[in-house]
């Protein structure tokens, strides 16, 4: 168990106690902070896990795993949350997370031909649109609604070009037989 597979397994334990923050109602606005905190620590942990395991090569099977389990889990955990919380509508949320099992299912048959799949730019973009609405919505200051809005809405559309965009590109991986 490397450092990198360690924060890995930190961003899962990280997702209950963020969605514990998110929708128990304690007193006061503390809750939310601290669901914004962990937040932001469960996504630095994304970066430091990737830039480690390159960077000293510690890249294991577990790490290819788990790291994009542990990112899908904690995206959707916010999202369902925000469904909860009366901020995104379920049907963006379901477009969203539909687009993250394909993907990954994508990505499993691909697995089973040998081949190994790298992200596109609008995956890259998709994810850090989200990122950024989360962190917008989990904070909810007041005047920001607009922002908010434009947040939700270009993440909706970043997850259906970046789906598109990566079916289609790795078209060959969907035929029988075919790397």
């Amino acid at each position: 168990m490397n450092i990198p597979n360690k924060l890995t397994v930190l961003r899962v334990l990280l997702v209950p106690v963020f969605v514990v923050f998110m929708l128990v109602p304690f007193p006061g606005e503390w809750s939310k902070w601290a669901a914004l905190a962990v937040f932001i620590l469960a996504s630095l942990t994304d970066l430091a896990d990737g830039k480690i395991a390159r960077k000293y090569g510690l890249v294991t099977n577990f790490g290819k795993f788990m790291d994009p389990l542990a990112d899908k889990l904690l995206v959707c955990s916010a999202l369902i949350c925000f469904v909860e919380t009366d901020q995104i509508p379920a049907a963006i949320v379901i477009v969203i997370v539909a687009r993250e099992l394909i993907i990954s299912g994508v990505r499993l048959i691909a697995a089973d031909n040998g081949v190994v799949l790298a992200a596109n730019i609008w995956g890259k973009f998709k994810t850090t649109c989200q990122m950024v609405m989360t962190v917008v919505l989990i904070a909810d200051i007041n005047g920001l609604e607009i922002l908010e809005q434009i947040l939700i809405y270009a993440s909706l559309i970043l997850t259906v070009i970046s789906l598109g965009c990566y079916l289609y590109q790795n078209r060959g991986v969907l035929k029988e037989g075919t790397n």
